[in-house]
């Protein structure tokens, strides 16, 4: 049923006339109610120099809570500058039943007022809606691009090839930054993972700018939009502004591997091309990386062997013995997170914690009781 409708929502996507809309353009409106479904909502903004006249990619976000403002303010400056429609469920939230009817109300609703580019359609979301946003490409054709925040699959099943073009972002301490890594691994279709300073949030005003560039550069790649050569050389002047040639760690080489790919085609990445193979050789690049994946590894086999303590708890046997383990690696994890400075085993504590916090832990109250004395506040995730 949910794939009939998605499909039937972007039949409709492609197909529905423009209506003019006297809505007041750079600015962001908070509450758009649809016009066919008035109890469901979006927060809205139209870029300067909006007109019918002519089509406009469009972006489709989706926050866990509801806040459909959240996303539309972090895109803002991006939609500005490059010409986007951005729309924000104020009904998609986790939790909910009815994210399709928000998901195909909200992009309806959006299609009939605005002169939306069929052929340019993008969705975005973090934590639980950056899977809302993942189930929408995934089931329905002709989805340009994805820009997934904190989250992944909806079903949490790898994929090695993807049809469309997927920028994702996790903090250092973000509890999902491992789920975010491993897809990162596994995919070989073209995808970006930026990792920032911080932890379970949405990314940031100046991060949304780089994947709306990198959106931008795979849509001009791939006939989707005409080549604009200023546009090109502006977002290509950004990326090597303080990308070093010279440089042999592997944040260089996987910057410098990453910006000959995306721009093939479109400037002069023969240099690029070159560095990358010969940094690819490095034997301090190689060993970094791979203590990279050794840390993933260590981090997934932590969550594993917590998970499997806690199983345990209910056999009257062996609760004794797995209450003091349990408590053990608890306690070792806490004193890690709290650590006043920052350092990769604090962030590799506080990332563990908050994945078994958000993980759905078991009922018994004595391991809630003891996880709630060790694990890190979550904070503010907007």
């Amino acid at each position: 049923m949910l794939t009939s409708v998605l499909l039937s929502l972007v039949a409709f996507l492609l197909s529905a006339p423009p209506a003019a809309q006297a809505v007041s353009v750079d600015q962001v409106i908070p509450a758009v109610a649809c016009l066919l479904d008035p109890a469901q909502g979006y927060a809205l903004y139209l870029p300067p120099g909006y007109s019918p006249l002519r089509s406009w990619p469009v972006l489709y976000a989706f926050d866990p809570g509801g806040r459909g403002v959240a996303p539309v303010e972090r895109y803002r400056a991006a939609a500005a500058e490059y010409g986007f429609i951005v729309a924000g469920s104020n009904n998609s939230r986790n939790g909910s039943t009815e994210w399709v009817r928000a998901v195909r109300a909200m992009t309806a609703d959006v299609a009939t007022r605005f002169n939306v580019d069929g052929s340019r359609i993008y969705v975005a979301g973090m934590s639980g809606g950056a899977r809302v946003a993942m189930m929408v490409a995934l089931t329905a054709p002709n989805i340009a691009g994805v820009v997934a925040s904190s989250a992944g699959y909806p079903d949490a099943v790898p994929r090695k090839t993807l049809p469309f073009g997927l920028f994702a972002t996790a903090g250092t301490e973000d509890f999902n930054h491992l789920e975010m890594r491993l897809l990162d691994r596994a995919l070989t279709t073209p995808h970006h993972l930026s990792i920032f300073e911080g932890g379970h949030t949405w990314l940031s005003s100046d991060l949304a700018i780089e994947a709306i560039e990198w959106h931008e550069i795979r849509a001009m790649r791939s006939g989707l939009k005409p080549r604009d050569q200023n546009e090109i050389d502006h977002i290509f002047a950004k990326r090597t502004a303080h990308l070093s040639l010279t440089a042999t760690d592997a944040a260089t080489f996987l910057a410098v591997q990453a910006l000959a790919e995306d721009f093939d085609g479109l400037k002069d990445v023969s240099a690029y091309s070159a560095r990358a193979a010969v940094l690819g050789r490095e034997k301090t690049v190689k060993d970094a990386l791979k203590r990279a994946r050794d840390e993933d590894d260590r981090e997934a086999e932590t969550i594993r062997a917590i998970a499997a303590g806690e199983a345990r708890l209910a056999n009257a046997e062996e609760r004794s013995d797995a209450l003091y383990e349990l408590e053990q690696q608890l306690k070792t994890l806490g004193d890690q997170a709290r650590k006043p400075n920052d350092s990769d085993e604090r962030r590799f504590a506080r990332r563990v914690l908050g994945q078994i916090s958000a993980g759905g832990a078991s009922l018994d109250p004595a391991f809630q009781k003891m996880l709630g004395k060790y694990r890190m506040s979550r904070g503010p995730r907007n």
